[in-house]
């Protein structure tokens, strides 16, 4: 009988993980190549962005792909309207490093809180992704 009621245990928390995985589990990032979801044009980069493009690449990029322009099936770009600065703000990009987020715009699942990242990063970050907004016509 004890048996019985370990391997029920064992079968139910086996399929409650897969059912997570399937439904709730954001996708971890892998080594191969994907897809950027828009097209982004760089333009030439003040100071303070350059050093943002630097802590974005080292920080964000794994998820959020070169320039910000997002990877399929990893994570949105942030050079879109839904990031423009009338709907999320500079603070929510604070918010968003230091807290992570759960998913609302897109299928993509929680963002997770960016580890060893400081204001100044963000700072710079915001600066980064401004400038390439407004050069890809998102004011």
């Amino acid at each position: 009988m004890r048996r019985r009621s370990v391997l029920i245990a064992v079968v139910v928390v086996l399929a409650g993980g897969l059912i997570w995985k399937m439904n709730g589990a954001p996708e971890q990032p892998d080594s191969s190549p994907r897809v950027p979801l828009v097209s982004v044009t760089v333009p030439a980069l003040s100071e303070t962005a350059e050093a943002g493009k630097a802590v974005f690449d080292a920080k964000c990029a794994k998820c959020h792909g070169a320039n910000a322009a997002g990877q399929d099936g990893i994570a949105p770009p942030l050079v879109h309207r839904i990031y423009e600065p009338g709907h999320h703000g500079d603070a929510s990009f604070y918010l968003a490093a230091r807290n992570g987020v759960r998913a609302h715009h897109w299928p993509f699942g929680d963002m997770p809180p960016v580890e060893g990242i400081d204001d100044m990063g963000i700072e710079r970050i915001v600066t980064y992704v401004r400038e390439l907004q407004r050069a890809n016509g998102i004011l």
